[in-house]
């Protein structure tokens, strides 16, 4: 049974995620920012994370970079913003989707399993001279350190691991990549 944090500064958010969640069969915890937030996902194990944006104390963003510190727990965001890049930031950071309120309850529950299931796939890691890249977690490291990428930086990347060994040309790059 999969664990999940529900975290969100409205009492009733929270209930009416943590009532759908139990329904689907979830075990679900709760905290009321982001502050509470860091400090359960380190002393716990969740699956996925249901994280406001905008809540007292610490902010949704600046908790997930906190939390993304030392976990990869799976994150699902949801914020009253709604501007695209409110929503790109979001991803920058390592969110791995991102609903907006007002929201379905259902649509999130689905979400929330979609990711699971994602998370479950058989993980596959390319290691090559010091630089190892974890394909289902999207994260590399260098020599034991985690490098910070943009998504885009990170699809070049594993683009060219891929490929290793292949002369790749600039069309084909833009193509694939970049979908031009």
């Amino acid at each position: 049974m999969a664990k999940l944090l529900i975290v969100d500064d409205e009492v009733k958010i929270r209930e009416v995620l943590r009532e759908y969640a139990l329904f689907d069969g979830y075990e679900a915890d709760e905290a009321a920012d982001g502050m509470e937030a860091v400090l359960k996902a380190k002393d716990n194990k969740y699956d996925l994370i249901i994280m406001d944006v905008m809540m007292p104390r610490l902010d949704g963003y600046s908790a997930v970079k906190e939390i993304r510190k030392s976990l990869d727990t799976p994150v699902l965001m949801l914020s009253a913003r709604v501007e695209e890049y409110d929503k790109l930031f979001g991803f920058e950071i390592g969110v791995d989707d991102y609903v907006t309120k007002p929201f379905s309850p259902k649509e999130v529950m689905a979400r929330v399993s979609a990711i699971l299931k994602r998370g479950r796939q058989k993980s596959r890691t390319i290691k090559s001279d010091g630089l190892e890249i974890d394909v289902a977690g999207r994260n590399v490291f260098v020599d034991g350190a985690k490098a910070e990428m943009t998504p885009k930086e990170y699809e070049l990347l594993f683009y060219l691991a891929e490929n290793a060994g292949i002369a790749v040309s600039r069309e084909k790059l833009l193509t694939d990549v970049w979908g031009y």
